[in-house]
C-alpha cells in the first residue's frame, strides 16, 4: 500500500460495519500506524471493531478535536513525509466532511503529499438521495444560530434560497436540540416550503420523512432527542 493520508469513514451509529464500508477500507486500517483522529477513544473502539487482532497500543494517535493544538497540526505529518501511511478518522462518518479533517488534507496537499479519500457514509449524501428533494443543487451550513431571533432570520434566508436558486438547504442540531430546531422551522417557514428530517441514518433507528412546513404542523414525530439529525428545507418554484 502506497504511503498517503487516507481519509477513513467511521459508521453513522451502532451499525455493522460490512453494512455500510467496503472491505477494502478494513485492509487500509490494518497497514496504518498513525492516525489522526477527532477523538481518541471513538477511534480506538472503531478500529478494534475494523480488526479486533490490530494491537491499538502499538499506535500512535494525534488529535485533532476541538482541543487540540492546531500549530502541532504540520508536526503530524512527519510520519507521511518519512514514507509511512497515515490515516484521518473523524467521530462519525466521513472526515473533512462536515467533520474535522479539512485541515490536515490541506497541509498535506500543500506540501503535495498524496491523499485518498475512502468510501463510507455521509449523512448529508444519504439525506439528500432519501428526502426527494433538489440533488442537483444543495448546500450544507452545518449547525444555525442559537440565538432564537437570529435563527429565525437565517431560517427565512435559507428559505427564499431555496426558492429562488431551486437548491436544497442542510443544516444539523445537536440530538438534545431537535424538537426545538423542528419548532423554529415550522414558525420561520412558509407552509409550502417542504422540510425532510432524516434521523438515526442507516442505524436500526432510521427514521426520514420528507413533507410540507404545513403538513408538518400535523404530523406525528418521534422523539429524536438522542438520535443524530439532519434536516433539509426545499420550495421548489
Amino acid at each position: 500500500m502506497k504511503a498517503a493520508l487516507y481519509l477513513i469513514p467511521v459508521t453513522l451509529g451502532d451499525t455493522p460495519l460490512d453494512h455500510v464500508l467496503p472491505a477494502y477500507n478494513a485492509e487500509v486500517v490494518r497497514g496504518i500506524r498513525h492516525f489522526i483522529v477527532e477523538d481518541v477513544r471513538s477511534a480506538r473502539r472503531f478500529l478494534k471493531q475494523v480488526d479486533h487482532s490490530i494491537d491499538i497500543d502499538a499506535l500512535t494517535f494525534y488529535p485533532m478535536g476541538k482541543h487540540a493544538d492546531e500549530a502541532a497540526f504540520a508536526r503530524y505529518l512527519a510520519p507521511l513525509r518519512a514514507g509511512e501511511p497515515m490515516g484521518v478518522i473523524s467521530e462519525a462518518g466521513c472526515p473533512a466532511v462536515a467533520d474535522p479533517g479539512a485541515q490536515m488534507v490541506a497541509l498535506a496537499r500543500r506540501e503535495g503529499l498524496p491523499v485518498v479519500a475512502l468510501v463510507g457514509p455521509s449523512s448529508i449524501l444519504l439525506s439528500v438521495m432519501a428526502s426527494g428533494f433538489n440533488g442537483q443543487s444543495f448546500a450544507f451550513h452545518g449547525y444555525l444560530p442559537i440565538d432564537a431571533a437570529a435563527r429565525a432570520r437565517k431560517l427565512r434566508r435559507l428559505e427564499e434560497t431555496a426558492r429562488s436558486e431551486n437548491q436544497t438547504q442542510l443544516f444539523i442540531e445537536t440530538p438534545y436540540r431537535n424538537a426545538r430546531m423542528l419548532a423554529d422551522v415550522l414558525a420561520a417557514c412558509r407552509p409550502q416550503t417542504q422540510l425532510c428530517i432524516a434521523a438515526g441514518l442507516t442505524t436500526d433507528a432510521e427514521w426520514v420523512r420528507s413533507m410540507t412546513v404545513g403538513e408538518w404542523h400535523r404530523a406525528d414525530v418521534p422523539d429524536l432527542s438522542k438520535t443524530p439529525a439532519i434536516f433539509l428545507l426545499y420550495r421548489p418554484r
